[in-house]
């Protein structure tokens, strides 16, 4: 499926329930968000803008992902420099995104579970993004992928368990207090 078909696909099935996705050539249904993932996106959002004020943490920005295949995908979260999406159109590039994070949704459909932990990292990977942060409700925990490499793999991932302190690698560069989590989950 070429892009613009999935575009055209995307509008036609506007629901209030769930968004499109366009990973690998594939369609994909995301669930839309519940208040407390929201409130975990906001956390992460105060964290990185304490820490690094120099970032900001763009809430479902529209990336072109994938070095070799047409592909967009809207993380939960993008974290990169101020401005960088300036003048940027629906889907911008993500030469300049340093994070980006997921925050697993309880829909429990497999196919949402499978793009969470295995297209997705594979896809961002392969773009190129530093880190890419998932923060698991149903395994209460946070994951961090780090260190992309070209065969669409990250070479570093690490596990916390929800309470523990995560340290995000650089280009990050930040630590999150991981207990607030607990507080978030069914």
């Amino acid at each position: 499926m070429e892009a613009e078909g999935f575009e055209r696909i995307a509008a036609a099935a506007e629901r209030e329930d769930v968004r499109l996705e366009f990973i690998h050539g594939e369609l994909g249904v995301k669930a839309v968000p519940d208040g407390d993932h929201d409130e975990i996106i906001i956390w992460v959002m105060e964290h990185c803008m304490q820490q690094r004020p120099d970032l900001r943490l763009y809430s479902e920005r529209g990336l072109e992902v994938e070095t070799y295949r047409t592909g967009h995908a809207r993380p939960d979260g993008t974290l990169a420099p101020r401005h960088t999406f300036s003048a940027q159109g629906e889907w911008a590039s993500a030469d300049q995104v340093l994070m980006v994070v997921e925050v697993t949704s309880y829909d429990f459909d497999t196919d949402t579970d499978k793009r969470d932990r295995d297209e997705k990292p594979r896809a961002y990977a392969e773009t190129g993004i530093p880190v890419y942060l998932l923060v698991d409700r149903t395994l209460g925990e946070v994951v961090v992928h780090s260190s992309p490499e070209s065969r669409g793999v990250y070479a570093h991932l690490d596990r916390y368990a929800f309470g523990a302190e995560v340290r995000v690698p650089e280009p990050v560069g930040v630590v999150l207090d991981t207990e607030p989590l607990k507080g978030w989950v069914r």
